[in-house]
């Protein structure tokens, strides 16, 4: 896939795409071979679990709200204007444990098989079995940790 010049505006995703991902609103805004972009909204009380991305570096650039996170099992928090940077291999977890939504723009270099992940989850619905997303996510390149035992 070929990056294309243009403008992605504010209020719209790639092809009026908007998927839900456990919970949360994602809504792509650059896909290409070599990298991928997507607005998130994180309403309070959502995570994704501790996960890893064996081919890809991710970033987050928060824009609202407060993340929590669990980086390599560290805990650490981000605030608007932090950027969050997730080398590939390195197990993370992102949670909003806050009273407000969090809002922010995340993007991954390369973009390997994530847009097709976004969708095969958004497909399983708002009920997936935790069991599916984490079969599913491991077909695209994500790997989620088991539990922790605490």
């Amino acid at each position: 896939m070929t990056m294309l010049p243009g403008i992605t505006r504010s209020t719209t995703g790639i092809d009026d795409v908007s998927w839900n991902v456990l919970g949360q609103t994602y809504v792509p805004k650059q896909v290409s071979e070599s990298s991928m972009a997507w607005h998130a909204t994180l309403p309070k009380g959502t995570f994704v679990p501790p996960h890893i991305h064996p081919t890809q570096d991710e970033f987050i650039y928060v824009l609202e709200g407060r993340f929590d996170l669990l980086l390599n099992g560290v805990e650490a928090y981000a605030e608007p204007g932090d950027v969050i940077r997730l080398p590939r291999g390195i197990p993370h977890g992102i949670y909003n444990k806050g009273d407000s939504t969090i809002k922010c723009l995340f993007w991954v270099a390369p973009a390997r098989r994530l847009y097709d992940l976004f969708w095969a989850l958004h497909n399983l619905g708002p009920d997936a079995n935790p069991a599916d997303v984490v079969a599913v996510s491991a077909e695209h390149e994500v790997d989620f940790l088991p539990p922790s035992e605490t």
